[in-house]
């Protein structure tokens, strides 16, 4: 099938389904691709115009599925699966924990039941959120009777909530059937080798058919557990994702071997992920002082395996209780108690209305974008930079430097804006004031961009971040990031060309490993 017909008119008959659209997208580069150019044209950053339909519908208002829709559309995971049938070198599952954002942490853990009221509650107080997903906090295939009652519940209630689930693949296979019954669109496979040799240096052990394996035999049955439902999911129409976690002289360079295979068994997005290994989090990796990868480091991967397939570079490696937009966590809103304390009327025709204010936005920021573009057309200049956007959401400049809890980072280019990545950090503003200590750890964060672009900032933030070699851009308050971000970035190369400035590499940048400290 070629993929360059996978037209609408083509995709109106029940000839083609979407198996066949999944596998013929595998052979192309795990994409589509538009013109002479060989731009890769689905993943995080596809538009409506470069997907087929049906896939489209799919991810348009998925935050994790879609780099564009993240901007705009929230998602929660509900921690209804406690177990875990395998042991990562990376993990350490807590249970109720507050302050830890990374997956297998949780406050609390709920029932079915509790779960689905949760989701009614969120739903109908947080409008845009359209994606459910079951993430742990240990593996729900090792909870399949909970994890699907789960789901039972919420569609019945929710029929307009987009189903999502998480695995470590280990018993994907036995369980493809039910999620493709269940309406489950979007599954996640964490999958960090495909080399049983280095999985043993990751995976201690596994439970498997009743029997605990170890070393190398563990490693090898995990694997052809995973590529094998991976191939059975995209066969059946299934979007998949797959997670990776970078572990720098463990699997980093093997990970372009991984994405090759996933590529080629129709995988629609590869997401690389840092290790997180700071020892507070008691980690077999955090103890034995394994680190994790640099910010460049992690970049130079990611760029070298886009060109097999499209990278998700907005991941925020979710708490498995997480709620609200990526990059926010109002979990604290809605515990337990406040849910079953709520009389929840769930209103449908109120989030299709919010919903279609939601999408008019999102349209307005594309065109803006564009518009701007099309001012770079005649520029000639290799120079590509790095800048960080703080932004609370809607693809807007619209956070106030010391409020910041993360900054999202472009690349810029006489092609435009794109994503490349988020930087955690703490407040710099506490109570009122500005912590010194605080703003080292953020120009660490952000050393390697030439700008930063904020709502508002101090004084003395601006001028350490100047002296630091980052200008603090303030004039594009409110505004859509790319189209400003374009706009800056025009005026930079016509200072450069005039001589105003000179362009320089960056340094390294810190991707934060520790918890976060939140405003007082």
């Amino acid at each position: 099938m070629d993929v360059s017909a996978l037209d609408e008119a083509s995709l109106a008959g029940s000839a083609v389904n979407i198996g066949e659209i999944m596998q013929a997208i595998a052979e192309h580069k795990g994409c589509g691709t538009s013109g002479g150019s060989g731009k890769a044209s689905c993943g995080s950053q596809a538009s409506q115009g470069e997907l087929p339909t049906e896939i489209w519908e799919k991810v348009k208002n998925h935050p994790c599925y879609s780099e564009e829709a993240h901007h705009h559309y929230a998602r929660m995971h509900v921690a209804v699966a406690p177990a875990c049938n395998i042991q990562c070198n990376y993990c350490n599952r807590k249970y109720d924990c507050a302050n830890e954002s990374r997956p297998g942490v949780v406050s609390e853990k709920l029932t079915p039941e509790q779960a689905a009221k949760k989701v009614l509650a969120v739903a109908s107080t947080i409008p845009q959120m359209t994606v459910l997903g079951i993430a742990g906090p240990g593996d729900p295939l090792a909870n399949p009777k909970k994890t699907f009652m789960t789901f039972e519940l919420v569609a019945r209630a929710a029929p307009d909530i987009k189903l999502c689930l998480s695995t470590n693949g280990l018993m994907l296979p036995d369980h493809v059937d039910t999620i493709a019954r269940f309406k489950i669109d979007h599954v996640t496979i964490t999958i960090n080798m495909v080399d049983p040799a280095i999985g043993a240096k990751i995976y201690p052990w596994i439970f498997y058919n009743h029997k605990r394996y170890t070393g190398l035999e563990a490693a090898k049955i995990l694997n052809d557990r995973q590529l094998q439902g991976l191939e059975m999911l995209t066969e059946r129409g299934i979007l998949c994702k797959i997670n990776s976690v970078m572990i720098p002289g463990i699997n980093d360079q093997h990970l372009i071997e991984v994405n090759k295979a996933v590529k080629s068994r129709g995988a629609f997005l590869h997401n690389i992920m840092p290790l997180i290994s700071a020892p507070e989090h008691g980690t077999v990796f955090g103890l034995n002082g394994q680190r994790g990868p640099t910010a460049q480091e992690l970049k130079a991967l990611q760029d070298v395996c886009k060109g097999e397939m499209n990278m998700m570079r907005h991941c925020r490696q979710c708490r498995a209780d997480a709620v609200g937009l990526l990059g926010e966590d109002r979990s604290a809103e809605f515990t337990t108690e406040k849910v079953m304390a709520m009389d929840v009327k769930y209103d449908l025709e109120m989030r299709k209305a919010y919903q279609a204010k939601v999408e008019e936005e999102r349209v307005a920021k594309v065109a803006a974008e564009q518009e701007e573009l099309a001012g770079l057309a005649s520029e000639m200049s290799g120079i590509k930079l790095l800048v960080a956007v703080a932004t609370k959401a809607s693809g807007l400049i619209n956070e106030h430097f010391g409020h910041a809890k993360e900054f999202q980072v472009y690349e810029l280019s006489t092609t435009g804006a794109k994503l490349v990545g988020h930087r955690r950090v703490d407040h710099y503003c506490r109570g009122g004031y500005g912590e010194e200590e605080s703003l080292a750890t953020i120009i660490r964060a952000i050393n390697d961009c030439h700008a930063v672009f904020v709502a508002k900032i101090g004084g003395c933030p601006k001028s350490n971040l100047l002296k630091a070699g980052i200008e603090p851009v303030d004039q594009y308050a409110h505004e859509f990031i790319e189209k400003s971000a374009i706009a800056w970035f025009k005026s930079y190369l016509e200072r450069v060309q005039s001589g105003e400035i000179q362009y320089v590499d960056r340094g390294e940048a810190a991707i934060r490993q520790s918890a976060l400290i939140s405003a007082a």
